[in-house]
């Protein structure tokens, strides 16, 4: 699975070396400047050739400045044309979990390409990510199983195992944390952009976020809306102060109706019948669009039955792997063919399927920790009786069978161990009109309606550019000119559309 499929809310689970501890650097005194920033190369295999990497110290609890600081790790592309600098644009990664100096690495050519110079480019690595302290809950390789990580019921919907290690990872973080992770949560990632724009000495940002960085980016712009630019909010969730990730997650079964479709007419249509070299390699799935859903359904179904050995010893092809498979390649059409042939190895009795990079391993244990923290950190999730939580998993389940029921299974917050620290600002149309939203019409990830939620919240504030394509991550995403262009244009000259626009195929 490509890494762009793993930046989702509750997916930003990009693959990186395990490492690092909790920072004892002495606390700032207060009143003073920021501390200074030492910039060292840091350019990345695709990346921009002048990137640059810093640690930036920050307080661990912001209420308790004078206490105990941890280390993150930021970066920064200045500008190749300084004669046309404006200001800074900040790249905020989605996640939880995602790392700013990846994804500024891998968007930072075509933002410098598309800009012209008008931005130094900046971006920050979240807690416990990337070049940032690091922390762990100390879970098994098998805990850290992206299908086990996530709730999948069992075969006919049992949910007696996902309760069991949902619980089992509640302990281990209470149990093995430290304060680090217990930091965790949106309200301070805000706060953390704040102090780093401090550092850098600039009056405002201006920003791109994408996936979870929108729900980051909003609430930074609710705390300080005086210090937001030009501010490009792309594929957004709904900001419901009330669930937070637990409507990111439930989304996720209707998301994936409004999106599959694109899937099954790829896989149904006769080019991909042929195979060879000039052919669709023999990957069509179904004479109809409409009969590939019914088929998936049913492999699913008898691989919950009967799993199937796969190119990687000890991880078997179950119905779970299969529909979490499907559910990541929903994020680009460009992971459609990989995904036929796995569907097509899968009910091949002479074939061994190779499963997806993203299902071959363990979430590493850092990165676990932090998708974890995060949402559980942000808002107190309710402890429901488990025979009310079966029948809403065997409801979800039956109303939406290619996701199983996973989206509203119990996850490891309904057991946490810690109360919030704060409970999360609401979105509201408080402070300037300079928010440009961007949206994919079929995003598997943060749909449309949900996106239309932070769309109401942020009233005045906003205008919205809806894309007719499927995916996650619009903007220099889909190929789609028109809604490229018109965030171009609005971070270089701040030309924004009057009103709610909608961009064709």
């Amino acid at each position: 699975m490509k890494k762009r499929a793993r930046s989702g809310l509750l997916l930003a689970l990009s693959v990186s070396a395990v490492a690092a501890t909790l920072s004892a650097v002495p606390a700032q005194a207060a009143g003073s400047s920021s501390p200074e920033l030492r910039w060292r190369p840091c350019a990345q295999e695709g990346g921009p050739d002048r990137q640059e990497c810093a640690e930036l110290s920050v307080p661990l609890d912001y209420g308790d400045p004078e206490g105990p600081r941890t280390r993150l790790g930021v970066s920064r592309v200045p500008s190749d044309r300084p004669e046309a600098r404006r200001g800074t644009l900040i790249v905020i990664p989605g996640g939880p979990g995602g790392s700013g100096t990846q994804r500024l690495a891998q968007k930072g050519k075509a933002l410098q390409k598309e800009l012209g110079g008008a931005y130094d480019l900046v971006a920050l690595d979240p807690r416990g990510i990337g070049g940032s302290d690091r922390t762990g809950c100390g879970l098994s390789d098998e805990d850290r199983d992206l299908v086990n990580l996530r709730p999948w019921p069992g075969p006919d919907g049992d949910i007696a195992d996902s309760v069991r290690r949902a619980r089992r990872v509640a302990d281990a973080c209470a149990r093995e944390g430290g304060p680090l992770l217990r930091s965790m949560s949106t309200a301070n990632e805000a706060r953390d952009i704040d102090s780093f724009r401090s550092a850098l000495g600039e009056e405002k940002l201006s920003a791109f976020a994408t996936s979870y960085g929108t729900y980051v980016a909003a609430q930074y712009a609710q705390k300080y809306p005086d210090r937001t630019d030009r501010w490009v909010l792309d594929s957004n969730g709904d900001p419901d102060p009330e669930r937070v990730a637990r409507g990111w997650s439930a989304n996720l079964s209707p998301a994936m109706e409004q999106r599959f479709p694109d899937f099954a007419r790829w896989a149904a249509d006769p080019a991909r019948e042929k195979d060879g070299p000039e052919g669709g390699g023999g990957l069509r799935l179904a004479r109809r669009a409409e009969d590939v859903r019914p088929m998936v359904v049913a492999l699913a179904e008898r691989l919950d039955r009967h799993p199937k050995p796969t190119t990687t010893p000890g991880r078997p092809l179950t119905g779970n792997r299969l529909r979490q498979a499907l559910q990541l390649a929903m994020y680009g059409d460009t992971v459609f063919a990989g995904t036929a042939r796995l569907i097509k190895d899968a009910g091949d009795p002479r074939a061994t399927p190779a499963l997806p990079a993203a299902l071959a391993g363990s979430v590493p244990e850092h990165e676990a920790a932090v998708t974890v923290s995060t949402i559980c950190n942000d808002v107190r999730w309710p402890r429901r009786s488990l025979p009310a939580t079966a029948r809403d998993v065997a409801a979800d389940r039956a109303r939406y069978p290619l996701t199983g029921g996973m989206p509203v299974g119990v996850f490891p917050c309904a057991f946490w161990k810690w109360a919030p620290a704060e409970e999360p600002a609401r979105i509201t149309s408080d402070g300037p009109s300079n928010v440009l939203m961007i949206q994919n019409l079929r995003d598997p990830a943060t749909p449309y309606f949900g996106a239309l939620k932070m769309r109401e919240a942020l009233g005045r504030r906003a205008r919205m550019i809806s894309v007719d394509s499927g995916g996650h991550g619009a903007y220099l995403g889909t190929g789609n000119a028109c809604g490229d262009r018109k965030v171009t244009d609005f971070l270089r000259t701040g030309e924004r559309p009057e009103k709610d626009v909608l961009c064709a195929r």
